[in-house]
C-alpha cells in the first residue's frame, strides 16, 4: 500500500527582496536557513574570475556584529542564523460523527531555527572553484490541519522531519564549478527536492501544498526533501546563458523521515540504502520586455526511481488485495514527470529588479501504480513592490488541486464497502481530490524581520468529500538574526 510522506516541506523566505529573479543565471536554492537563500549559480564567468557563486549575505537584524560578518566574508566564510515561525488555527468546526471523534477545532504553532555555513575554498585556501555547504536546523511545534482530518498538506509547512533534537543535520556537501561556471558538480549529503522541481518563489506561501515545493513532487517517501538528505551526486551544465540541464544520482534510504533512522541526520553509513533515483531537469530562462525586465523560468523534469514499492491496488496474484487479501504486488520501478514555470508579467517602473507581478503554474504527474497523489496542478500570483510606500512588501495568492491515484481510491472504496478498517493515509473515507486556496500579505517590518498574515481554505480535507471544508487564519514570521 502506498503511504504518504509526513515530513514537512522546505523552509520559507517571506523576505526575498534581495533574491534576483533574473534569467541568464541558474537560481540555485541554498536550503540553508529559515529563508531559502537564492544565489546566482553556474553562470558564465571570465576565466580569471572565481567560479564560486557569491557568498550569501541576506538582510539581517545584526548586519555586522562586532565586524565578525565582514571578517568571515573577507576570508570566504559565510555563516547565517535565523528563525521561521508559523501559526495557524481553524475558524470552522470539524466534521462530526462517530468516525471522526478525534477531530477538533484548534490551532497550532510550528517553527525552526537554522544555521548555514558556506565556505568558498578558492578564497580561503586557493582550491579553485570549490565550495562547501552545511545546513543544520532545530524544529519545534506541530501542525493544525491534522486536527480536522487532513494529512495531505500541512498548514504550517515548516513542521516535521527535524527529529525533535536540538541540532538536526539537513545537508553537507561539496561543490566544484568548472569552465567559468558552465559546469558544476556537487556531492555529499543532499536533498533531492532542493535541487529538482524547486523554485525560490514557492515559499511566498505557508501551506505545504506549495512550499517548499508542490507536495505532489515529493509524493515518494524515498525522495530526499528538506530537512531530509541522502548520499547523492549531481552534475549541472549550462550550454548557453539562458538554459541549463542537470541530472544526478540520489541513493534511496529507507526511513529518512523516521526518527529510528535519521533523528539527528548524522547517520552516514548508508546501511539502509535500498535503491536510487535519477532525476533529469531542463530549464529555459528567457527575458521578455523592451528592457529584458520580464524574466521567466520554464522547467521540465523526469525522475526514474529504482526502488521496490508496493502496488496501491493489486496483490501478487494480480487481484485487488483489499478484497482478495494477500501481499501487495511489488513494483520494482516508479517514475515522475513535471512541468513548472514562473513568468514575470509586469515590472513596476522605478522598482527593484524583483518588483512586479509574477505568475506561477505547474503540473506534476506520478506513477499511478505506487503513488498516493497521481497528479497535482497549481497556479499562483506573486505581487512584489506594488505599493511605492512599501517597496519591500509582497502579496501572494495560490491554488492547488491534488488528485488521489485511482488505485489508492479504489482500494479505499473496497475496504469501505466490506467494512474493513485500516484505510491508508489516515483516511476515514474514500479519498478522491483536494483543493487549497491561500492568500497572504508579507509585511517588511524592519531590517531582517517579516510578518506575514495568512489565510488558507481547504476544500475536501484529506481528499475526502465527506469532510467539511476548513478555513484557517494564521501568520508566518521570519527573523534573520545575523
Amino acid at each position: 500500500m502506498a503511504t504518504d510522506p509526513t515530513a514537512a516541506g522546505n523552509p520559507t523566505a517571506p523576505d526575498r527582496t534581495a533574491v534576483p529573479q533574473e534569467s541568464g543565471s541558474n537560481l540555485h536554492i541554498e536550503r540553508t536557513h529559515g529563508a531559502s537563500y537564492v544565489a546566482p549559480h553556474v553562470t558564465y564567468r571570465p576565466a580569471s574570475a572565481s567560479s564560486v557563486p557569491p557568498l550569501p549575505r541576506p538582510e539581517s537584524v545584526f548586519t555586522d556584529p562586532g565586524g565578525i560578518t565582514s571578517w568571515l566574508t573577507n576570508r570566504g566564510i559565510s555563516f547565517h542564523f535565523d528563525n521561521t515561525n508559523e501559526f495557524a488555527g481553524a475558524v470552522t468546526p470539524p466534521t462530526r460523527g462517530a468516525r471522526y471523534v478525534s477531530y477538533r477545532q484548534g490551532a497550532s504553532n510550528a517553527g525552526q531555527y537554522s544555521a548555514n555555513l558556506n565556505i568558498n575554498w578558492e578564497q580561503l585556501a586557493g582550491i579553485r572553484g570549490f565550495s562547501t555547504h552545511v545546513i543544520t536546523v532545530g524544529r519545534y511545534g506541530t501542525t493544525a490541519n491534522r486536527m480536522f482530518g487532513d494529512w495531505l498538506a500541512h498548514s504550517s509547512e515548516i513542521y516535521g522531519g527535524g527529529g525533535n533534537v536540538a541540532v538536526h543535520l539537513v545537508s553537507a556537501y561539496g561543490e566544484e564549478t568548472l569552465l567559468g561556471g558552465r559546469l558544476d558538480f556537487a556531492g555529499g549529503r543532499m536533498s533531492q527536492m532542493s535541487d529538482f522541481a524547486a523554485s525560490p518563489l514557492f515559499c511566498q506561501f505557508m501551506n505545504n501544498s506549495m512550499c517548499g515545493r508542490p507536495k505532489g513532487a515529493a509524493d515518494s517517501t524515498f525522495y530526499g526533501s528538506y530537512p531530509a538528505a541522502t548520499w547523492a551526486f549531481r552534475i549541472k551544465a549550462r550550454p548557453r546563458p539562458d538554459m541549463y540541464i542537470q541530472t544526478g544520482v540520489y541513493f534511496a534510504e529507507n526511513g529518512i523521515y523516521m526518527n529510528f533512522q535519521h533523528r539527528t541526520g548524522f547517520k552516514f553509513n548508508g546501511a539502509n540504502i535500498i535503491g536510487y533515483e535519477v532525476p533529469v531537469e531542463f530549464q529555459w530562462e528567457p527575458k521578455f520586455g523592451a528592457h529584458g525586465n520580464l524574466p521567466g523560468h520554464y522547467k521540465f523534469g523526469f525522475t526514474y526511481e529504482d526502488v521496490p514499492r508496493p502496488d496501491n491496488y493489486y496483490n501478487v496474484n494480480g487481484q485487488p488485495f483489499a478484497s482478495a487479501g494477500g501481499t501487495a504486488m511489488t513494483d520494482p520501478h516508479s517514475w515522475q514527470t513535471y512541468m513548472m514555470t514562473d513568468q514575470k508579467l509586469i515590472h513596476y517602473k522605478g522598482g527593484s529588479p524583483t518588483a512586479g507581478l509574477t505568475f506561477l503554474a505547474g503540473f506534476i504527474y506520478n506513477d499511478p501504480r505506487t503513488a498516493v497523489r497521481d497528479f497535482e496542478v497549481y497556479g499562483a500570483l506573486e505581487n512584489r513592490g506594488f505599493w511605492p510606500a512599501r517597496p519591500m512588501d509582497s502579496i501572494g495568492l495560490a491554488f492547488t488541486y491534488t488528485s488521489i491515484a485511482p488505485g489508492t481510491r479504489d482500494t479505499e472504496a473496497l475496504l469501505m464497502s466490506e467494512n474493513k478498517g485500516g484505510l491508508p493515509n489516515h483516511a476515514t473515507g474514500v479519498q478522491t481530490n483536494a483543493e487549497i486556496i491561500e492568500f497572504n500579505y508579507a509585511i517588511h517590518v524592519m531590517r531582517g524581520v517579516t510578518f506575514e498574515p495568512d489565510f488558507q481554505y481547504y476544500f475536501n480535507p484529506n481528499g475526502q468529500h465527506a469532510l467539511r471544508d476548513a478555513a484557517m487564519l494564521g501568520f508566518k514570521t521570519y527573523i534573520s538574526i545575523f
